[in-house]
């Protein structure tokens, strides 16, 4: 790698972090302004924030290998090409379906970006230069998610939803340029067979439980093709993990699961992130539907929930060594559900120093539950299982996001059955309903986390560098 790669790379690739994590917060805030133009129902708005996510799901487990394939600068390429393209349907697409269909396809661009990104960084820099390199590239992972729902509000409102996607057209220019310029062509030192039949089972699986959910919420299909979907998925994951125990290399070994601190840790994540995950989607609407505010003024409230999660990430780890992961993550998992629930008590003439400080601690406490429950679930993993529970994980952090956005407008659209979604004081009680369910699943994972050791994690190293962002 000459000089000027070693140089740029890094830049190259916080390029891609800033433009995946500004696009899964930019969107949020459009939402309303979006119906009206599209002219849908505002609370049917979450398949295009879910197609997103679950795209991205589903095919997180073959970056790594068609990196290997195909060399990384040729996926990098072809990942920003089609987030970029896909962004483009974005902005002209004439209904929510086609929205929809274009989001799948930018879905596919941004589940190749973080992973492959990581991966070359790993692979073009000694392992004293990786935390340091890695450092760097992800804090315009931060600034993304600061970005996001106030530009979002703000095009919205002054000019169209239309440029929160056209955006990513100019960065995308760069970043191919960039990419032909400073990415080296690596590839994977084996030909290492990919498991085609469990990543068919395991994502078909996940796709099949995931539409059932939701439409199970929103009644857009019978109650019987809903309960053939949530069956066939069962049956697709069940068959899965017969064939990941019969086969040498699965797509996640069933290894993965007798790491306890693994298997607490992703189970956690789950009914943790249904809850916490539903609030960047659910609090826009909110402030913009049921209190009245402007996309701009929605967008602005937002950033003092980023800027609290930024400030705890610095002393998430000292936290940790000093009570142990059992404490702080039965108590953060508590204070979670209660400040999720309490979303409740906000009225619909709130005074803006009372949200700030509510959405701020809500920030510190949702990225203290992210940093303990990542770093206890990858921290007792070792080079055989390292990186396939990284990638688990990356799955899970995703779906379970997704779940949350649809379950949460579910909830949102059985509290408001029989309400005009137009009269906003009338649609308030039912965010407050979905907020104190959304509190009580986020608040139950605790029992989950109370499953550790007293003393996991207490007074020992733990594995920063391993942490998946949030």
């Amino acid at each position: 790698m000459d000089a000027a790669m070693h140089r740029y790379l890094p830049w190259v690739v916080a390029l891609a972090f800033f433009m995946q994590t500004l696009d899964t917060t930019i969107l949020n805030t459009a939402l309303p302004g979006m119906a009206r133009d599209l002219g849908e129902n505002p609370l049917r708005m979450q398949s295009a924030v879910v197609a997103y996510l679950l795209t991205v799901a589903l095919l997180i487990p073959a970056s790594g290998w068609l990196a290997d394939r195909l060399g990384t600068r040729s996926v990098f390429l072809w990942a920003i090409g089609l987030f970029s393209f896909g962004s483009l349907l974005c902005a002209i697409s004439p209904s929510l379906q086609i929205l929809v269909l274009a989001r799948v396809l930018q879905g596919m661009g941004g589940a190749l970006l973080v992973p492959v990104g990581r991966l070359v960084v790993l692979r073009a820099f000694p392992k004293d230069e990786f935390l340091k390199v890695m450092t760097f590239i992800t804090l315009p992972g931060l600034v993304g998610p600061l970005l996001g729902p106030t530009l979002g509000g703000v095009l919205t409102q002054y000019a169209s939803w239309h440029w929160i996607f056209l955006i990513n057209l100019p960065v995308g220019l760069v970043g191919v340029l960039a990419c032909r310029r400073y990415m080296p062509q690596l590839k994977g030192a084996g030909r290492q067979r990919f498991d085609w039949s469990g990543y068919v089972l395991f994502s078909l699986g996940l796709m099949l439980l995931s539409l059932a959910l939701q439409g199970f919420g929103e009644h857009v299909v019978s109650m019987a093709i809903c309960l053939v979907m949530l069956v066939a998925g069962v049956v697709c994951m069940m068959t899965y993990w017969l064939h990941a125990t019969r086969t040498e290399a699965p797509l996640f070994s069933p290894a993965l699961f007798a790491v306890p601190t693994f298997r607490i840790g992703l189970l956690g994540n789950v009914f943790a992130r249904l809850g916490s995950g539903a609030t960047p989607f659910l609090t826009p609407l909110f402030l913009q539907v049921g209190l009245g505010f402007s996309p701009s003024e929605a967008g602005l409230s937002m950033i003092p929930s980023v800027l609290g999660a930024m400030f705890t990430k610095t002393l998430a780890i000292r936290l940790i060594r000093w009570s142990g992961y059992r404490r702080v993550l039965i108590v953060n998992t508590l204070l979670l559900g209660v400040l999720i629930a309490s979303f409740s008590l906000i009225p619909r003439d709130v005074g803006h120093v009372w949200l700030v400080i509510h959405l701020g601690v809500f920030g510190m406490v949702n990225s203290m539950q992210f940093t303990a429950m990542n770093t206890l679930t990858l921290g007792d993993l070792d080079e055989r299982t390292a990186s396939g529970g990284n990638s688990l994980l990356a799955v899970v952090m995703q779906l379970s996001m997704s779940l949350g956005v649809a379950t949460s407008s579910a909830f949102l659209l059985l509290f408001s059955e029989g309400v005009a979604r137009t009269d906003g004081a009338a649609m308030v009680p039912a965010f407050h309903a979905t907020y104190l369910a959304l509190g009580v699943m986020a608040g139950m994972a605790a029992f989950i986390f109370h499953q550790l050791r007293v003393d996991e994690g207490a007074k020992k190293e733990t594995a920063e560098s391993r942490m998946s962002e949030s």
